[in-house]
């Protein structure tokens, strides 16, 4: 099964039923849609009425939406890490049985989402230096607390914008859990062709193996351009079929990495994507560094996935917020953020270099 997810902001429901045709059109079999508010749930609720394409909800920090939008779809998606910011008196374990219970109630599939940049706290604590080892763990009590609760209809994700820690923790998950399905992708791949060869990578190492059931490309592409990622998601599953495989040079980690999320319906400005891509050019004289520059279209995953980059940028209604690691370095203007980009690029080019 091939999916991908609507870019478009959920209450605009004309843009969402377009995107869905378009992402249907190019072969989607399954189309994801961000939740985040009561309103997105109505706006869910006239796409519905609107599309008979196969519907998945990706729910934010509110859990609880899910008894609300669980008649309009026919699958419910939840991040582990995202659990603990409501009701944080709450056992974790009583909010996944919540989440199990809406989905038997309506017949829905269940898909626990971890991503790598929006780990649940106490992992991080008892990994301290063990990234791979903390968001598989997460996966597998989550798995732990959904089979205790005797429901079997559900999938596990672990998704980073690094092909070789989601190589790693996919297949360290399999290992411990071969019964489970699993959903591959990298998340925050960000713009062709580095998007497309980072998860080439990932799918030839895990398919090849037996690994995984079903994929989503990530591309960072202006909304009318998504169903390349359901393009792309099929021609490396037929080139994996028919045995052609890519290789990457040893180096092809090396240098400037600049990773950005494919936008969805919770990016709060549209020049999201155009900044991505401004960004790609104008870092081109710094090609040749070892540094990351992360590009994030909102606030939910923003702030967080950021965090590990060299220089991460998270886009706002009218303002790009700019860190240096997990430090904030303040919020900019669109029209101004790359002039600022550029100064502290340069500043730490000039750091590594003294």
């Amino acid at each position: 099964m091939v999916q991908s997810m609507a870019a478009t902001r959920t209450r605009d429901v004309e843009a969402t039923v377009r995107q869905v045709e378009i992402l249907e059109e190019a072969g989607a079999d399954l189309v994801r849609i961000a939740i985040d508010s009561d309103a997105d749930v109505d706006a869910l609720a006239e796409v519905r009425r609107r599309t008979r394409a196969l519907l998945s909800v990706d729910l934010q920090e509110n859990y609880r939406l899910a008894r609300r939008v669980a008649p309009y779809v026919d699958k419910i998606r939840y991040n582990p890490g995202h659990l603990h910011h409501h009701e944080k008196d709450k056992p974790v374990a009583e909010k996944v049985a919540f989440l199990v219970g809406v989905a038997r109630e309506h017949g829905l599939a269940l898909r626990i989402g971890v991503n790598a940049g929006s780990i649940d706290p106490e992992y991080v604590r008892r990994f301290e230096n063990d990234d791979v080892g903390a968001i598989v763990q997460s996966a597998l009590d989550h798995c732990d607390m959904v089979d205790d609760l005797s429901f079997s209809d559900y999938v596990v994700s672990i998704k980073d914008s690094d092909p070789r820690l989601v190589i790693e923790a996919n297949r360290r998950l399999a290992e411990a859990r071969p019964d489970v399905p699993l959903h591959l992708g990298v998340t925050e791949a960000g713009m062709p062709p580095e998007g497309v060869i980072k998860t080439r990578i990932a799918f030839e190492q895990l398919l090849s193996r037996g690994i995984g059931d079903t994929i989503r490309v990530s591309l960072t592409v202006p909304f009318d351009d998504k169903g390349q990622e359901i393009v792309v998601g099929r021609q490396i599953l037929a080139d994996i079929e028919a045995g052609r495989f890519r290789s990457v040079p040893p180096n092809f980690f090396d240098g400037l990495n600049i990773i950005a999320c494919p936008s969805c319906s919770r990016v709060e400005n549209e020049r999201f994507v155009e900044l991505a891509q401004e960004v790609k050019e104008m870092t081109r004289y710094a090609a040749e560094h070892d540094l990351t520059i992360a590009v994030m279209g909102c606030r939910v995953n923003g702030p967080g996935e950021t965090d590990d980059a060299d220089l991460g940028l998270w886009c706002g209604p009218k303002h790009v917020n700019l860190k240096k690691g997990p430090e904030e370095l303040g919020a900019f203007p669109y029209d101004a953020i790359l002039a600022r980009l550029r100064i502290e690029l340069d500043a730490l080019i000039a750091a590594r270099a003294s």
